[in-house]
């Protein structure tokens, strides 16, 4: 039996941010943390959000660190709970919206974090009293927004996912305005990472077909306007574009992802400085071809519908038609050519390998992979 199950309330426009007090009041929210970053402080974001708040008490955490971390989640509950602060505004990248799911578990829950991880088995210790959450992204590209998940490196060194429905925030705002200024590098790497979500979640085995449409139209959005925003990024008809292909991945990878991010997620933990975006920019075309064979893609048609969202001409059983399309898109945003341009080694596929075969991915994909099966997808990634 398929579960289908669709999913929160969503604004998206130009100035939606001016929702915010509206959408607290809302949600039942009188006292809000707001979660963020340093950059998107430095960018005057975190001003804007505290003036659309109006009279409305409120703290801000502004410490989100790239990756977000248990220790992160740990000083900003000290600042929640100093500030008896009773919801969350997660403020920012993914980052900052999943720092501030990680709150809103470890507020409400005792014990340590890891208590609460997917493959740990604490899905289902993540109650309804977890703290509630107003998503607004400032790129567009992780989905956190809509999406029912958190990865956080805890502190053992290990980048897990939280996953439960109490954990998808109670509204999204999304406001392309807040996108505008984001530097080219950041549009394209948050840009593949929305297409990689559409793309691996429409690969993904699990029967949703509603999932499968929003894939979809979210990949030919993202395919047709990743180069608009970030060759210009005041392109507002881009950018709105690119937020609504974000916000549509993580609505259907509600039915699962796969190698992509079982390695992206493990290799992100071993490295943390890692752009997230960029990784699985670079593991996608190599986990197309390995996916290309399994039996759901053939019956499906799955590389040629996906072919057809991307514009291309011709797809083949073989996957490389895609595959070669989603390099020649890496190269003309200018992302890294392979991993070895980021510094990875092979000294490091080991621990990488180990993290992706027990990450909460690895079991979605439509071929469950072998360890010699991500060493040379590693290699050929390289």
């Amino acid at each position: 039996m398929a579960l289908i199950n669709y999913i929160t309330q969503i604004q998206i426009d130009f100035g939606a941010l001016a929702l915010l007090a509206a959408e607290c009041e809302r949600t039942g929210i009188r006292r809000p943390l707001i979660v963020s970053d340093p950059g998107v402080r430095a960018a005057g974001i975190v001003d804007r959000a505290v003036a659309a708040l109006g009279d409305l008490p409120h703290a801000v955490f502004d410490a989100t660190p790239s990756n977000p971390t248990e220790a992160a989640v740990r000083a900003a509950v000290e600042m929640f709970r100093a500030h008896d602060c009773d919801g969350l505004v997660g403020l920012g990248g993914g980052s900052s919206i999943d720092l501030a799911k990680g709150v809103a578990i470890a507020a409400t829950h005792p014990g340590p974090l890891t208590t609460y991880a997917t493959i740990e088995g604490g899905s289902p210790r993540i109650g309804a009293h977890v703290a509630p959450l107003i998503a607004v992204p400032t790129t567009a590209g992780t989905g956190s927004e809509v999406a029912r998940g958190a990865i956080v490196i805890v502190d053992d060194g290990r980048k897990l996912g939280f996953h439960s429905w109490h954990l998808v925030p109670k509204a999204a705002i999304c406001d392309p305005e807040l996108t505008l200024g984001l530097p080219p590098f950041l549009t394209a790497a948050t840009g593949m990472d929305a297409i990689a979500h559409c793309m691996e979640t429409f690969m993904a085995p699990a029967v949703n077909p509603p999932a499968d449409g929003i894939a979809l139209d979210g990949l030919e959005r993202a395919w047709a306007h990743i180069e608009r925003a970030t060759r210009d990024g005041s392109d507002r008809d881009a950018r709105w574009n690119m937020m609504s292909a974000s916000m549509q991945g993580a609505m259907a990878f509600q039915k699962g992802l796969g190698c992509v991010h079982s390695l992206s997620h493990s290799l992100g933990g071993v490295d943390p400085r890692l752009h997230h975006g960029t990784l699985n920019a670079l593991f996608l075309p190599e986990i197309v071809r390995f996916n290309a064979p399994a039996e759901s893609m053939r019956r499906d048609r799955r590389l040629a519908r996906m072919a057809h969202a991307m514009g291309l001409e011709r797809s083949d059983d073989s996957g490389d038609a895609v595959a070669e399309a989603l390099r020649d898109l890496n190269r003309r945003l200018g992302l890294p050519s392979g991993l070895a341009q980021l510094g990875v080694t092979p000294a490091l596929f080991d621990r990488v390998i180990d993290g992706a075969m027990a990450d909460h991915c690895h079991k979605t994909n439509p071929r469950i992979a072998s360890r010699d099966d991500y060493v040379r997808i590693l290699e050929a990634s390289m």
